[in-house]
């Protein structure tokens, strides 16, 4: 199996869903896998190095990104959340990665951004990277912020980073809405090799789904990464429909790119 032209790789979230996913591929591929959690983790493969971190302290995350070359950011606030959760993980944890990254020379970042960026496009509408965002919660707004964190730090230090906008990564599709959304585990592991490997992403945006038959997205300006997903939301349509029947389509779940996040109330409210 070929190897990353980035030696050191350091995996935030590795006790996560989609942290787990990826700790084999990258194993497999570098000479060093640093991960980390705020959670304890079990070492798995011979050249994993675990290292417990806050993203929320400057001192933590500084120590955590030395030595590296790549880092693969899961970590971080996964779904909506209060606004102190949001923004100690989200924005002030993203904001630490990034001047760890720039002062300990890391190359590049691939993270996990999100559909709630743009959440509220109506899902009639198929949209491209370059479109406004529209944010849907306190989680898509800080999803926002690191995107723009990202392009400001190519711009002004050539930190290099792909964002990807997962939309709904999971073992199957779950619902309706997700027979358009769904990103297969598979096809995750596909993406951030093929981000791995590309040459001069500066700051790309691409959005994290699978070949679905249903389209929400238009890859059309990250093509440059020469993502091919394999997988399709639409062999469990039959299973969906028999166990939901046919949804409305004025139903929160398919008005909107962003689901049910769109028409939650604000997190904070009593």
């Amino acid at each position: 199996m070929s190897k990353f032209k980035y030696k050191n790789i350091l995996l935030t979230g590795a006790a996560g869903a989609l942290g787990e996913q990826l700790r084999e591929t990258l194993s497999q591929k570098c000479d060093l896998l640093r991960i980390s959690d705020k959670t304890n983790l079990d070492k798995k493969f011979d050249n994993e190095e675990i290292q417990q971190a806050d993203l929320s302290s400057a001192e933590a995350i500084f120590k955590l990104t030395k030595d590296i070359d790549c880092v693969v950011h899961m970590g971080g606030q996964s779904i909506e959340g209060s606004w102190d959760n949001v923004l100690n993980s989200n924005i002030i944890g993203m904001y630490n990665l990034y001047e760890g990254c720039r002062k300990n020379n890391v190359k590049r970042v691939i993270w996990a951004s999100s559909v709630h960026t743009v959440g509220f496009y109506p899902r009639a509408e198929i949209i491209d990277n370059r479109v406004m965002p529209r944010p849907d919660s306190n989680y898509g707004l800080s999803k926002v912020f690191g995107e723009s964190l990202a392009q400001y730090y190519w711009d002004k230090y050539k930190l290099e980073t792909v964002s990807i906008r997962i939309y709904s990564c999971v073992a199957e599709p779950k619902d309706h809405r997700m027979l358009s959304t769904w990103l297969s585990y598979n096809d995750l592991r596909s993406l951030v090799i093929s981000c791995m490997n590309t040459s001069n992403v500066q700051h790309s945006i691409i959005f994290g789904v699978s070949n679905n038959d249903s389209i929400l997205i238009d890859n059309k300006y990250a093509n440059h990464i020469a993502y091919r997903p394999k997988d399709n939301g639409e062999e469990f349509r039959k299973k969906i429909e028999d166990n939901d029947g046919f949804i409305d389509s004025k139903d929160p779940l398919v008005t909107t790119h962003g689901g049910y996040f769109v028409s939650a109330g604000h997190f904070d409210d009593e």
